[in-house]
């Protein structure tokens, strides 16, 4: 069983990652294996197996859309660390 030849060195590369000598050694040695694990599934049969996103189904869960009344002006105002004029101080970002 061969595994495709794939250079640590170059895939670290092509992400702009540097590694040390030592780091090559162990990435390409557990790349090397990783390879062939995929190898190995390649040859399972999975001709009756229908493709699937997620093991589990996944269903979202949707509470219905309700309007509430929201929290008061004076309450979100007395959580800011600074506020002015009714609106909520903030440190300026941009210039």
């Amino acid at each position: 069983m061969s595994s495709p030849n794939l250079d640590v060195r170059d895939v670290a590369r092509l992400a702009r990652i540097e590694l040390t000598d030592e780091e090559a050694t162990t990435f390409q040695a557990q790349l090397g294996r990783v390879l062939e694990y995929v190898e190995q599934l390649k040859t399972l049969d999975v001709s009756g197996v229908e493709p699937t996103a997620h093991a589990n189904p996944v269903f979202n869960v949707l509470r219905e859309d309700v309007s509430q009344p929201g929290l008061l002006r004076e309450a979100a105002l007395a959580n800011a660390p600074h506020s002015a004029n009714n609106l909520v101080v903030v440190t300026k970002v941009i210039e």
